[in-house]
């Protein structure tokens, strides 16, 4: 049950708000309205595949569990603290490394040995990354003083709410677990407006924009993985294409999330904030996943050791934690390429800030326009490794970019001219136009907001949404996952 199709949106949802409200006004205090939540979120998550449901439950439980026992104990008895630190960070990635890479390890191990041991086919939980990561988090907070005895039900909701179970953002326990506590129903007009809004503008970019110019990044990149030959101009229409495709997918897809827990009264963490439009790398994971940045900065570079022992050992942890951020994308060596591309330009980004201050004093707009241009090109080209299907597709690709394919090229898209035209609206769309968190106000958890909205509750607005909304859902019968998915 996708966000974009029509049993979600004209079924489920409206059904599990309506009822939602209902309760909430019936039972304004205790944990009705939130168990009924929890309910409606594990039959969004078995819609899939009941058998997942297997899955995650055990691990809701048995993290909590662990979770509970390691705030009971942090203070009376710290080495069995530590111990059951280590055991539940040990099971959670023991669960997320059978089911994620298991057949990436033993594939390897063949071709290395030159084995004929059978490959196995495990089926990957949806949304595993994301779960299992949210509660490694909570344990190793839990060891360190910054967790309470939370309420169960609570804890479950934090770990399943539908909104981000999916595909994100990963949220933290310290700023979902109060709120569930004590939802404000206050505001519910702002909320509706607010969560509509959202909703529908990422519905847009979904449908309109991301699966629009998808059909001149998808045959492009097939071409490539299939072994033919393309020619320069296909190669960076395919790769630019995907770029936007990408873009605007986990766009629309963070802004439907957003616009989801806004109707509950929940107010998610921003998870995506322009960043096409950052000047540098580092800006750029300012604004990317930001709260996948969050969680590999909190809970991976800085035990790391971050910055505070010198500059290789900087480096250092800056590669490790972009490798393993490229592995938790997907089990292949191309992610592995990507993560590894992007610690490279951190390292090269904070280099190039410390050992060339004169340049960064050169004209502002100088600078920001140089600046831009080439972490859009540099990020196009991580891209690359990021779609293809194969370390050979993605070769392909870079070689048919920089001009040093041979062969006959073969024509892998319809209506090139179309595309282009396409490529280059879009492209002004993420580049120059403001986000919809700048658009409605809206900063992530906290309730004040930091600049007044753009788009303000109006006739004229509410017209605007409409036609959107109806422009959208004329096209809901061709419907497409969402790109995270897969991770």
């Amino acid at each position: 049950m996708l966000f974009n199709s029509g049993e979600f949106i004209f079924f489920f949802l409206p059904i599990v708000l309506a009822i939602h409200f209902l309760l909430s006004h019936r039972f304004q205090q205790g944990n009705i309205p939130m168990l009924f939540l929890v309910l409606a979120s594990l039959f969004y998550y078995g819609w899939w595949n009941p058998v997942y449901l297997l899955v995650i439950v055990g691990s809701m439980l048995a993290n909590y569990l662990i979770g509970l026992n390691i705030i009971r104990l942090r203070n009376s008895a710290p080495v069995m603290t530590k111990w059951l630190l280590a055991v539940g960070i040990g099971a959670n990635l023991a669960v997320l490394g059978y089911f994620k890479y298991a057949g990436f390890i033993l594939d390897n191990l063949t071709a290395l040995f030159h084995s004929n041991i059978d490959p196995i086919h495990v089926v990957l939980p949806l949304a595993i990354s994301f779960f299992t990561f949210q509660q490694i988090a909570f344990l190793v907070d839990a060891s360190r003083g910054q967790c309470d005895d939370y309420n169960f039900i609570h804890y479950c909701l934090f770990v399943t709410f539908f909104p981000q179970l999916i595909a994100g953002p990963i949220v933290h326990h310290g700023e979902m677990m109060p709120q569930f506590a004590r939802i404000d129903r206050s505001n519910r007009n702002e909320d509706f407006y607010v969560g509509i809004s959202f909703f529908v503008f990422g519905l847009a970019k979904k449908v309109l924009i991301a699966d629009n110019v998808a059909q001149w990044a998808t045959p492009v990149f097939g071409a490539a993985d299939a072994g033919q030959s393309i020619d320069s101009a296909q190669a960076w229409m395919g790769a630019i294409a995907y770029s936007l495709q990408l873009y605007f997918d986990f766009s629309g897809y963070a802004d439907m999330a957003i616009g989801c827990a806004r109707l509950f009264g929940i107010r998610l963490p921003l998870n995506f904030n322009s960043p096409y439009q950052a000047t540098s790398i580092i800006e750029f994971w300012r604004r990317w996943h930001m709260t996948l940045s969050r969680f590999l900065r909190d809970y991976l570079y800085i035990p790391l050791g971050g910055n505070r022992k010198g500059t290789l050992h900087r480096h250092r942890n800056l590669m490790i934690t972009m490798l393993l951020g490229g592995l938790w994308h997907g089990a292949g060596w191309n992610f592995v390429i990507w993560g590894g591309l992007h610690g490279s330009y951190l390292v090269i980004n904070h280099l190039f800030r410390a050992h060339c201050p004169s340049v960064v004093r050169l004209p502002r707009l100088l600078t920001q326009a140089f600046g831009w241009s080439l972490t859009l090109f540099c990020i196009i080209i991580a891209w690359v490794f990021f779609r293809a299907e194969s370390f050979d597709g993605a070769s392909r690709m870079l070689s048919a970019m920089f001009l040093l394919s041979t062969g006959t090229a073969t024509s892998a898209v319809d209506d090139p001219e179309r595309g282009w035209q396409l490529i280059i609206v879009f492209s002004i769309i993420a580049l120059f136009a403001p986000n919809t968190s700048r658009l409605l106000g809206y900063f992530g958890t906290e309730n004040t907001d930091q600049k007044a909205p753009l788009w303000r509750p109006n006739p004229v607005t509410g017209l605007l949404i409409s036609v959107l909304f109806l422009a959208t859902a004329i096209r809901l019968s061709d419907i497409s996952e969402f790109l995270y998915f897969q991770f």
